[in-house]
Parts: structure tokens; C-alpha cells; sequence
């Protein structure tokens, strides 16, 4: 595990969410609360880990970004954390 936390820091890049559209487009971007740590969710989708991706959505701090976000990331000119889990983008606004 710490191998891949060591891979998805080093893949992990500060983009604005206008460069992100794209993904935003085809259903491809999470949105991850800010309280929790980007790279530990990601490596939660990477291992596939059902139980821990699953309590985090029925807690809605991981949901796929919703057309009122994206909008309200445009107008701000929002920067974000992001890094791919593929076929997924996580997300989680700089602060």
C-alpha cells in the first residue's frame, strides 16, 4: 500500500477546474470532501476497497460532481487537487 500512496502522491497536480471540464463532461470527476485525504480515497478506488468508497458516498464526502459544483467552481475560477484514478478524476478544492 505504501507503494501506491507513494505513486498517487507524485501523480497528484494542482489544475483549475476550467483545464478539468472535459472529465467534468463525460461523468469522470468525484468530488472529495475536504476533510478527508485526497490520496487515501484515491487509493481506496485503486485497491477497490467497496466498504470504505461506499461509506464515504452514503456520507456524501465522495460523490461525482454535480452540474451546480461545476458552476459554482467556473464562476470562483476554482483551482482543485486532482489525480486520476482511472477511469475517475478525483477532486478536492485547493483551500
Amino acid at each position: 500500500m505504501s507503494e501506491l500512496i507513494d505513486t498517487l502522491n507524485r501523480e497528484t497536480a494542482r489544475i483549475s477546474w476550467r483545464e478539468l471540464q472535459p472529465f467534468f463532461a463525460r461523468g469522470q470527476t468525484v468530488a472529495v470532501d475536504p476533510d478527508l485525504d485526497l490520496v487515501a480515497v484515491a487509493a481506496a478506488f485503486a485497491d477497490d476497497d467497496k466498504p470504505a468508497v461506499q461509506g464515504w458516498m452514503d456520507q456524501a464526502r465522495v460523490a461525482v460532481v454535480t452540474d451546480a459544483q461545476s458552476a459554482a467552481w467556473l464562476d470562483a475560477e476554482a483551482d482543485m487537487w486532482a489525480v486520476v484514478v482511472a477511469p475517475f478524476v478525483l477532486v478536492q478544492p485547493v483551500v
